[in-house]
This record gives C-alpha cells, sequence and structure tokens, in this order.
C-alpha cells in the first residue's frame, strides 16, 4: 500500500513545540496550500492542512520557521480518534511529517526578530543537519537573495 503526501505551502501559525511525558519533541502546525484553480470571482482558494511533526525533526522545524513560512512536506497521511472532555468521539487526520524542505532564501526569515536562529546568515536551514555551524570569515554575498530577476544558467553548466 502506498500512502505519501507531499505538499508546498505556507504556515499559518507558529509550529506548537511540545514535549511528550516521555520528553519525546511533537510539533502541530496548519499549512496553507493553494489550489491550482481560481473560483467563480477569479479568486485562488487555499486548502488548510493540518500536520504533526515528531522528535529532532520538530524541533529543528520550529526553530528554523515562522508564520508565513514557505515550506515542502513530504509525509503520510494518518486517521486518528478520541473522546473529548464532553465525551463525544473526534475524528482527526493529518499528515505526519517524516522530511520537509525550507523553501525561502534565508534573507526572507531576517525580518522576523522572534526567531534568533532565522536572523543568523550562518545558521543552517536544512534539516537533516542538526548542528549547524559557523563561518567566521567574510560572509558571501547570497547570489538569490534578490529573486526578482531571472536566474541565467545554461544547460552545460548543470550537473545532470
Amino acid at each position: 500500500m502506498i500512502n505519501r503526501s507531499v505538499l508546498v505551502g505556507r504556515l499559518t501559525r507558529d509550529v506548537d513545540l511540545r514535549y511528550t511525558a516521555g520528553g519525546t519533541a511533537v510539533g502541530n502546525f496548519t499549512i496553507a496550500v493553494d489550489r491550482q484553480f481560481t473560483n467563480s470571482n477569479g479568486e485562488r482558494e487555499a486548502d488548510f492542512i493540518n500536520c504533526v511533526i515528531w522528535r529532532k525533526s520538530a524541533e529543528n522545524f520550529a526553530n528554523f520557521t515562522h508564520k508565513g513560512s514557505l515550506v515542502g512536506i513530504d509525509g503520510r497521511i494518518q486517521t486518528r480518534n478520541y473522546e473529548n472532555q464532553q465525551g463525544q468521539r473526534v475524528y482527526v487526520t493529518e499528515v505526519v511529517v517524516d522530511n520537509f524542505a525550507l523553501l525561502e532564501p534565508k534573507s526572507a526569515n531576517a525580518n522576523n526578530s522572534t526567531n534568533p536562529q532565522a536572523a543568523n546568515p550562518n545558521s543552517s536551514s536544512t534539516a537533516n543537519n542538526s548542528n549547524p555551524t559557523t563561518n567566521d570569515s567574510k560572509p558571501e554575498e547570497d547570489p538569490f537573495a534578490d529573486n526578482t530577476e531571472p536566474i541565467n544558467i545554461s544547460d552545460d553548466d548543470l550537473p545532470f
């Protein structure tokens, strides 16, 4: 059986990072994913997808993202149910994140003063690097910081 979900969207709020009684990190968040078509008024609608991420990935995701961040999510759809305080059965469908990618340049996150990691131009932006390194030498200019101009790359420059 196949159960894969790949989503690209923007966070609707900061990640809600919590820890279980056993000390395992778990993050809950919602991403807004634009639909491919417009409605009768010519407006593009969005779907709001609930997601959950676990362990070190949850901590990294919470540290490097904030409300409005453009992210890519790879995971699986999971359904669960529980009984709420009023005794009603509640059903939940969510994406359990296996992997994520940050899809904006670091400079897009620099205006968020609540996240000290985002303001550090030498911090890592990958999910798999849990030990970011710093470089004390002269910072390099980000060639993708001005994303208003097209990037001119010939086919001969591509490694594949």
